[in-house]
């Protein structure tokens, strides 16, 4: 009986692993169900140096383009320095 049960449990694993790696091998050959999502270019504040997301930036108008900030404080430190 203990036999039998061992037996059911270990084919129970094999069914659910061999099921799990057709799936996988379907979902590849498919393109894959979940792409990860595509990287967001960020730019770097010229002040303290942190990265940030031009969407969510602070930003100043600069000579030729944007410049992007990270908060209003480094912002105005910017702007002292290039006044």
């Amino acid at each position: 009986m203990l036999r039998l049960a061992l037996l059911l449990v270990l084919f129970v694993v094999f069914a659910r692993a061999f099921w799990r790696l057709v799936d996988g091998v379907l979902a590849g050959l498919g393109g894959g169900r979940d792409t990860p999502p595509r990287p967001v270019p960020m730019v770097r504040d010229p002040v303290c140096g942190t990265f940030v997301v031009p969407g969510r930036a602070v930003t100043l108008a600069g000579d030729r383009q944007p410049v992007f900030f990270c908060s209003t404080a480094c912002r105005d430190k910017y702007r002292a320095r290039t006044a």
